[in-house]
């Protein structure tokens, strides 16, 4: 399928035309512009959704879908245009505004204060809460009436992560809202819990509540969605039924061209030795909200690619840290190399050509108000490579390779070397991702490495990920997206309530599979006497 032309409308469809076009609109944004300083990030976007339809926003990082919601939700103001709410031009001048109108929004990171419970965290969320009990039992008979069950009483803190994604959803729905915008809302669920939310939203519809659809997931952008927009660079670019395209052909519209999928050569890895090695690592929890984790047992192999697949706040970050050196443990409970580290330091670690890539890039993995060749610098500086010498920086050096990471994985910016927190989040993504593999390093654990990206930039970094390792690297991928782990892993284990279950070959596991795994199952299978392999 050849990419649309820019604010060519998709034809061929008449049907879809002709059903939409009889629809009952509910918002109609017209000529909607946005400016900040030299970038124009939506130029002149029309955008119409009808009541009962599910309506998918696609885009690549940067085409400008996070500043078009934002202005719905009265989050931004648009500089011109306007925006039509039940056949009335309306202004909204803030999310209360929007809230008040019918529109709601479920974020893709969560705002709850994990030290309360479900109840009182949604009663600060509403104008008008009431009565607690009285609350407590709405919550109770909508939750459930809408598949989605939870306890009131519940501390947010115990609960997996799935269910803190009802809580915001529940939360939204209290409010009885006319349209759900909804942000990466499967980012964090096991497949069977995105199977539920379907089921939610395809009721919801059915009932004349719209829901704008963000998700960088085609397959399941084609499964529920009725209608999708694609923006390219601020622009309208296409519209077109999602259900009768594929998602390779979502792809290509999005980037304006053909996406190549990820290559595995075709043939299974010629594996050394193991080049990473876990080894009964335990470690308490730091404090009441983390995870323990609990002899695990893992060996990434030189020329393979291990993914860990899991739903977030089940020990991932925990395991991170203490592979990246972060948090210390016993010497023997990890291994780069043969080397016992597991009481060394980072730049240690990285001495011996590990890098390492945090699930959290702004904050985590750069510092925000540094310029990208200094953010280049801090996690380079010991690395022999000759970027710092006798205690100087080679600023030549640290910009060459900022340009070299920005060309390679088309980091977009406003200008050259900027710092870190003007960059979109999916940008920064690939800039922090492209800086380690730069190093071409020969272990490399990444934590979600491409949260938030488009489809185009995500099969680069997959690439990438898959050469380092056939090079000869061990790597060793945390990731929460099913569709990556089985696109890119050579062999998969589950973490769950900080157990790790066998890593096994990709091609005998299924995502019921998987998904069992990681609802709770790793504990049960995993056998605290087994060691690693």
């Amino acid at each position: 399928m050849k990419p649309l032309a820019e604010n060519e409308k998709k034809s061929g469809d008449t049907a879809q035309t002709d059903r939409r076009a009889s629809g009952d609109v509910l918002l109609d944004g017209k000529s909607l512009t946005k400016r900040f300083g030299e970038i124009l990030a939506n130029d002149r976007v029309d955008l119409r959704i009808n009541k009962g339809e599910i309506h998918a926003l696609l885009g690549e990082n940067g085409a400008g879908k996070s500043t078009l919601v934002k202005m719905f939700y009265g989050a931004l103001e648009p500089d011109a245009g306007e925006i039509i709410w039940q056949g009335k031009p309306v202004q909204i001048d803030n999310p209360a505004a929007a809230r008040a109108l019918g529109i709601g929004m479920v974020f893709q990171h969560f705002s709850l204060f994990e030290a309360l419970t479900v109840v009182e965290n949604i009663a600060l969320a509403l104008p008008e809460p009431g009565n607690m009990k009285a609350l407590a039992k709405r919550i109770e008979s909508i939750s459930s009436e809408y598949g989605l069950p939870l306890n009131p009483q519940d501390i947010v803190a115990d609960l997996p992560v799935g269910i803190r994604q009802r809580i915001e959803i529940v939360r939204c729905l209290l409010q009885e809202p006319a349209l759900i915008i909804m942000d990466e809302p499967t980012s964090v669920l096991t497949p069977q819990e995105a199977d539920r939310l379907f089921k939610t939203l395809e009721r919801l519809a059915s009932e004349g509540c719209a829901v704008l659809y963000i998700s960088h997931r085609l397959e399941e952008v084609k499964r529920i969605c009725h209608h999708a927009t694609i923006l390219r660079h601020g622009k309208v670019v296409g519209e077109c039924d999602p259900s009768k395209e594929t998602p390779s052909s979502l792809a290509n519209m999005m980037v304006g061209s053909e996406v190549i999928g990820v290559s595995h050569s075709g043939k299974a890895p010629e594996l050394g030795p193991a080049r990473l090695r876990v080894a009964d690592l335990s470690a308490p929890a730091r404090n009441p909200f983390a995870t323990t984790l609990n002899d695990l047992n893992l060996a990434v192999h030189a020329g393979e690619v291990v993914a860990i697949a899991g739903v977030a706040g089940n020990g991932q970050g925990e395991l991170f840290d203490a592979l990246s050196g972060e948090v210390r443990v016993t010497p023997e409970m990890i291994y780069i190399d043969g080397q016992a580290c597991g009481a060394k330091s980072i730049n240690w670690r990285r001495q011996q050509n590990a890098a390492f890539v945090p699930e959290e890039r702004l904050g985590h993995g750069a510092v925000p108000g540094m310029t990208l060749t200094n953010n280049i610098v801090l996690t380079r500086h010991g690395t022999n490579d000759g970027l710092v010498s006798a205690g100087f920086v080679s600023e030549g050096q640290s910009g060459e390779l900022e340009q070299k990471v920005k060309t390679h994985f088309d980091v977009r910016m406003s200008h050259d070397n900027p710092e870190a927190r003007s960059l979109s989040g999916g940008n920064l993504q690939k800039f922090v991702v492209g800086r380690e593999l730069d190093r071409k390093p020969g272990v490399l654990v990444v934590n979600q490495p491409t949260w938030g990206v488009d489809a185009g930039a995500a099969a680069l970094i997959r690439q990438s990920l898959i050469d380092l390792a056939r090079s000869g690297s061990a790597v060793l991928v945390i990731s929460q997206d099913l569709d990556e782990i089985f696109e890119i892993a050579d062999r998969i284990a589950v973490i769950s309530r900080g157990f790790l279950s066998e890593a096994e070959a990709a091609s005998g596991m299924t995502r019921e599979r998987v998904g069992l795994l990681m609802a709770g199952s790793a504990e049960r299978s995993q056998g605290n006497d087994r060691k690693a392999v």
